[in-house]
């Protein structure tokens, strides 16, 4: 939605939006946005000042943590675009990066959730065989063809996202020139940020569940290592579906509609206008709970925390004593 009203295919369905949405969107998305800074930043703080290197599974971590970072330092333009209802003020420059950006999120937060899961996919089910493609090196330029990829994948958002004067109200919304293009970029979309990515995840995640439950049953012995970090990135899937599920299906309705494979009523067309930013708005809560999953889930991630603020502590120590003695020596 990108305006105040909008207007479904049927020229008689509007839907007008109730006055305390704008509001209560924008404080939300405003303590978003604090809380997915402070906790991402700690997370990415910690996996960068430990003195080890990061396992290729935290760097898969730490690309989606930077992802997430991204996202939240962009949610405030588009948190003050909800409260002037969708009156956007910052031009049109703001309006394609910020936008640009924002689905550079999707695209490089789901891809490095398929990248975790392949990783995860092949220390359990092929430990020895395959060990080489589980490199940190590898890890590294895997996250790097993410952002990439991402970044390609975006250019319809800065070919077509413009501002235009719509009843004496600056929209910054995409306008594409014809409708075989709408559907195309929308079919795309739902194609690369959804289908495509989830599908590969399901996979690798029935496999490595799969391959737990018969090494139980097997008594076979998984390192604990492993272990907790396979438990991690299964809460942290389990996080990304339940938050953005329910986004992608409305999206995948109402691009059906639009392309005329289904024929959706008037009431049905509102029911979909009303709740899609609303799921648009919990889906970016996912950003907020993945460095809160690490805390609760990661134990490894606690023991890397506790080990940079002893590793902190102590050069600070080192510090104040080194401090003490020029003075010292100055006063002698």
């Amino acid at each position: 939605m990108d305006g105040n009203q909008t207007e479904t295919n049927a020229s008689s369905c509007l839907y007008q939006p109730p006055e305390w949405l704008h509001p209560v969107t924008y404080w939300y998305i405003l303590v978003i946005c604090v809380l997915g800074i402070v906790f991402n930043v700690f997370v990415l703080t910690v996996f960068c000042l430990h003195k080890k290197a990061c396992t290729v599974a935290e760097i898969y971590l730490s690309n989606l943590a930077a992802a997430d970072l991204l996202l939240m330092f962009c949610l405030p333009f588009w948190a003050e675009n909800v409260n002037k209802k969708y009156d956007w003020p910052f031009g049109g420059g703001l309006c394609k990066m910020v936008n640009v950006f924002i689905i550079m999120n999707a695209y490089s937060s789901i891809y490095s959730l398929v990248l975790i899961s392949i990783d995860r996919y092949l220390a359990l089910v092929f430990p020895l065989s395959h060990e080489r493609l589980r490199r940190p090196l590898l890890a590294k330029v895997g996250c790097l063809v993410v952002w990439v990829l991402s970044f390609l994948l975006s250019v319809p958002q800065l070919i077509y996202r413009d501002v235009k004067i719509i009843d004496n109200s600056t929209a910054c919304a995409i306008y594409y020139p014809n409708d075989a293009t709408h559907a195309g970029c929308e079919i795309m979309q739902i194609m690369f940020v959804f289908i495509i990515p989830v599908f590969i995840i399901s996979i690798c995640t029935f496999k490595i569940i799969q391959t737990l439950r018969c090494r139980y049953r097997d008594g076979l012995n998984i390192q604990k290592k492993e272990k907790r970090a396979t438990f991690l990135v299964l809460a942290v899937l389990l996080a990304f579906l339940v938050c953005w599920i329910p986004f992608h299906i409305m999206k995948i309705i109402d691009t059906l509609d639009y392309v005329e494979v289904l024929t959706l009523t008037c009431n049905t067309r509102i029911f979909i206008y009303m709740w899609h930013p609303i799921l648009l708005y919990f889906a970016f809560f996912n950003s907020v709970l993945n460095p809160i999953l690490y805390v609760i889930v990661g134990k490894n991630f606690r023991k890397k925390v506790r080990e940079v603020f002893k590793q902190w502590s102590h050069r600070r120590r080192a510090t104040f004593s080194l401090t003490s003695m020029r003075t010292q020596m100055t006063k002698s």
